[in-house]
């Protein structure tokens, strides 16, 4: 049997079929003649197994990548389910579009970003990727479809929107764009020396730069714990001038072991934070969106970097009321832990109405820790790690999960146990079956 994982390589499971789904119109199988639980996988860009099942059927959808109608005056694109975002904003940035919020990576697909929503460096001003979201076809495994909008099967949509794949695949989806002069954008760097710093650095860029997040040297200890590097950007004007868009892409080939050791990374980061200095003097850049938006996406095969064992992200919400105090908390339990956190960011998050029943985004602040699996030395700390988190009323990302407990699940996701009435009875997943009875 195949092996089709995760982003982060960490328990893959193996599917007994992947199915192609190529074309919106086309129904599933009978189920009596799949091996169940089915589960929609994209391009395989989540990090834990919210994209895996075990024996059951992944259907792929890399081959719904269509684009089917676009409004103009009202700026609505309908396009199938498996295509990228890096794609719809190269056809759509030439004509005046933009998508108005965008993860971390271009390679996340359309059906991807709903059934994660997906949340972007704008989020106060923006919210996620379920608030853009006009209207999607859902289709079940009885065959049934069901049109789904904010007027049309009002609750399928709220389900389904941050639904983890769960209700049944999204064939299609109408999406709101927003008017954009070119692929640019200005961006401001700004070092701080601590988390206090953070806090009035990011409190007062909002009103001039929308998009903004931060580095955080996950290796700072003592008096440097919580350094890192804000870097906020805005929309470019129209220019008369425009330089060549980015064009360098590496390639990682499959290794036997991590290039990301603690000399590699101590050598790094401080490379970034003295660069980081550099830029702060020179003030506004122009910046091509592919690299502010998707750098790591120049690093083709990136998460081969960790080497054959994997890595986690452990990603978590953090409420308004308790986020400075819980931030610190953390990342002083990870300096005292031994473990390295080899690449850290941290944004604040708006007050947003949730699009979605299991929708992650709330408002106060995330932040986001990679670390290297060094198995049950690793594990522990994430407890410890859940601990402040759930004491502190914040969430776990379920996108970038990959050993949550159910317990944990629960905390974050009251909605949780209505939610599973929307849920297939067909499809599944290695983290549903995890975190539900």
């Amino acid at each position: 049997m195949k092996r089709l994982g995760s982003w982060g390589r960490v328990g893959d499971l193996p599917a007994t079929l992947h199915l192609r789904v190529q074309r919106r119109d086309a129904d599933l199988p009978p189920v009596s003649t799949l091996p169940v639980p089915l589960l929609p996988y994209g391009r395989g860009r989540s990090y834990g197994d919210v994209c895996q099942v075990d024996r059951g059927t992944l259907l792929h959808t890399a081959e719904l990548d269509r684009f089917v109608d676009f409004d103009p005056l009202r700026g609505v694109l309908q396009c199938e389910s498996g295509l990228s975002l890096g794609e719809i904003l190269r056809q759509s940035i030439p004509r005046g579009w933009t998508l108005p919020v965008l993860p971390g990576s271009g390679e996340v697909t359309v059906g991807g970003a709903i059934a994660n929503d997906v949340h972007g460096r704008n989020h106060p001003g923006a919210g996620s990727f379920g608030h853009h979201v006009e209207a999607l076809e859902l289709l079940r495994s009885d065959g049934t479809r069901l049109l789904c909008s904010a007027g049309s099967n009002p609750d399928w949509f709220a389900a389904t929107i941050g639904g983890l794949g769960l209700t049944g695949l999204i064939t299609w989806a109408s999406l709101r764009l927003r008017p954009v002069a070119n692929a640019f954008v200005h961006t401001r760097s700004a070092r701080f020396r601590s988390l206090d710093e953070f806090w009035e650095l990011s409190a007062a860029a909002q009103s001039e730069w929308p998009y903004a997040r931060a580095w955080v040297d996950g290796l700072a200890r003592g008096r440097a714990l919580g350094r890192g590097v804000l870097v906020g950007a805005r929309d470019a004007p129209a220019l008369a001038e425009l330089p060549a868009p980015p064009r360098f892409r590496a390639w990682v080939p499959p290794l036997p072991w991590s290039l990301l050791g603690a000399a590699s990374v101590r050598a790094g980061n401080a490379a970034y934070w003295s660069a980081a200095g550099a830029r702060q003097r020179a003030g506004v850049r122009l910046t091509h969106y592919e690299r502010y938006f998707f750098a790591a996406d120049r690093v083709v095969a990136w998460n081969r970097l960790y080497g054959p064992a994997g890595f986690h992200q452990y990603q978590c919400a953090l409420p308004e009321r308790s986020m400075r105090e819980a931030t610190q908390a953390l990342l002083g339990r990870v300096a005292r832990s031994g473990q390295r956190a080899l690449f850290g960011t941290l944004q604040r998050l708006g007050d947003h109405p949730a699009p979605g029943m299991l929708s992650f985004a709330r408002a106060g602040a995330t932040l986001a820790l990679d670390f290297a699996h060094r198995g049950e030395a690793t594990l522990r700390l994430f407890t410890e790690l859940d601990a402040v988190v759930r004491a502190a009323g914040g969430a776990l990302y379920p996108a970038k999960d990959s050993r949550m407990p159910p317990a944990m699940f629960r905390a974050g996701f009251p909605r949780w146990e209505a939610f599973g009435r929307f849920v297939d009875p067909a499809f599944g997943s290695a983290f549903w079956r995890r975190v539900s009875p």
